[in-house]
């Protein structure tokens, strides 16, 4: 974006340049675990709220309103590129999303569309909007779910605990697998590309699904399509974060996609990490979500301990480990957001 952004700590943070403190925000920030959200919830289906424009913006600017964080995410879910590609989508209260034409055969990839970006057009809307209300104040991060996981998504025909039947397919029809996850990627590119161009200040790449894999299918069924996918972005000016369950193991190889940011589960130390990785790479993390449930004085000490571990550190931003889940109270999230902005001193250089 040209415009110049009145907070743009995100920005600085994600190109490791220093920061007067590390950015805050938090995956599924515009959730269930607000009061506000069930109000506008209990009137639309989770589909109406992604695809309505306004709908998906009231959502998106919740936290920007109500927590000051320092960075909105489009409201949006990861499987919309799945349900444009020909997945028959619907989310059932208490299951989750399901698919109910999964993809299991040749016939079945065959039948995937490629050309299915109009489909998504309003994606690129809600961002439109989202703007105009964000009228520059903090950076709106764009998304989209990773190859391997929306594959698992589609092959299992929704959520899965063991993903037996993806595993199979890897395994026993591997020629089949990689011909799903090229069509995901191909559609995937062109989906970031646009939110890109509708004005998102930053990419996430979602692979939520990751650690299901040994370290070789991660290579091959998941590292090869999110290189493919990074390199192929018009990211001149949009820092593009990489996330996976699983980024402590995989991290070493999810830098070889050149992501700018890494985004850090809690299993790891996070300065250990940071470290370990190239100089100019970022990380994301990773406060543990269960400690949100905790007695504030627990939080705040959480944090601290977590920000005296990355003194020093540029190309830090400050973020949970996993998504917010939605029993969480909203004050303990809205508390923790105003620990991370009182300790801005703990990253001045005087």
């Amino acid at each position: 974006m040209s415009t110049t952004l009145q907070n743009d700590l995100l920005i600085k943070a994600a190109f490791s340049q220093q920061t007067e403190r590390p950015p805050v925000w938090m995956m599924r920030q515009a959730g269930r675990f607000m009061k506000e959200y069930w109000d506008i919830k209990n009137k639309y289906s989770f589909l109406e709220m992604c695809k309505t424009p306004e709908i998906a913006a009231d959502v998106t600017m919740l936290p920007v309103d109500l927590l000051g964080i320092d960075a909105a995410i489009l409201f949006s879910d990861i499987l919309v590129t799945a349900e444009a590609m020909g997945g028959d989508l619907s989310f059932e209260q208490g299951v989750g999303p399901r698919f109910s034409n999964p993809v299991r055969s040749v016939k079945d990839a065959e039948d995937l569309s490629t050309n299915c970006l109009d489909k998504l057009q309003y994606v690129a809307d809600a961002i439109k909007v989202i703007q105009q209300r964000l009228d520059s104040r903090i950076p709106l991060i764009g998304f989209a779910g990773a190859p391997f996981t929306i594959l698992s998504y589609l092959v299992e025909g929704g959520s899965s605990k063991d993903f037996k039947l993806t595993k199979l397919m890897l395994n026993n029809q591997p020629e089949l697998a990689h011909m799903i996850l090229q069509k995901i990627a191909d559609v995937t590119v062109e989906y970031l590309n646009m939110q890109i161009a509708a004005g998102v200040n930053a990419i996430q790449l979602f692979d939520s699904w990751a650690l299901a894999l040994s370290w070789n299918d991660y290579r091959d069924f998941s590292h090869y399509y999110n290189k493919q996918i990074i390199a192929k972005l018009n990211r001149k000016d949009i820092p593009v974060i990489s996330f996976c369950k699983g980024s402590s193991v995989f991290a070493p190889m999810m830098v070889e996609a050149q992501p700018d940011v890494v985004s850090i589960d809690w299993n790891a130390d996070l300065k250990n990490i940071k470290q370990s990785l190239p100089q100019g790479i970022a990380v994301q993390g990773n406060l543990d979500p269960f400690v949100l449930y905790a007695d504030k004085p627990v939080i705040k000490k959480k944090i601290i301990e977590l920000f005296e571990r990355m003194r020093g550190e540029n190309g830090f931003i400050f973020n949970l480990g996993h998504g917010i889940m939605p029993d969480i109270p909203f004050d303990n999230v809205k508390y923790a957001i105003e620990v991370v902005k009182d300790f801005s001193y703990y990253f001045a250089i005087y």
